[in-house]
């Protein structure tokens, strides 16, 4: 079972999601692979859906039912909050960062790391040839 702090933390995101637990159809099934015998006798898979929003979700990760049901629940806490807030998800925010670091530069921008380089490596070469005349001496 998940722990309390878990829990309440799932009450807060869906309070703030505005989504009751009376809009969610839940559903116990036989998970399919590996697990042996308790795979084929327990109903370890949970199935969610959201009947506003027709979000459906599946999870079958761990063995016990009661971790599943938590699982499944924030999968489909996830996705509505990306169905819902769309651009403001982190998801979105995730990817347009990602974006953003690829943009190409401006013009400007070029330019200033370019003068940037020239004197960086003006200062190396200054340095160079003042070790190379004391190495001659």
């Amino acid at each position: 079972m998940a722990s309390l702090e878990k829990e309440k933390s799932l009450q807060e995101i869906m309070a703030r999601l505005g989504v009751r637990e009376e809009d969610i159809i839940e559903k116990f099934i036989r998970a399919q692979g590996h697990g042996g015998q308790n795979v084929n006798k327990v109903s370890t898979c949970v199935y969610l859906c959201h009947l506003p929003t027709g979000i459906e979700v599946k999870c079958q990760k761990e063995r016990s039912q009661a971790q599943n049901r938590y699982c499944a629940r924030q999968l489909l806490l996830e996705k509505i909050e990306r169905a819902i807030l769309g651009k403001l998800s982190k998801e979105q925010k995730r990817i347009e960062k990602i974006r953003r670091q690829k943009r190409r530069r401006s013009r400007r921008a070029k330019l200033k790391i370019l003068e940037s380089k020239r004197l960086h490596g003006a200062k190396k070469l200054s340095r160079a040839s003042v070790r190379g005349v004391e190495d001659v001496t």
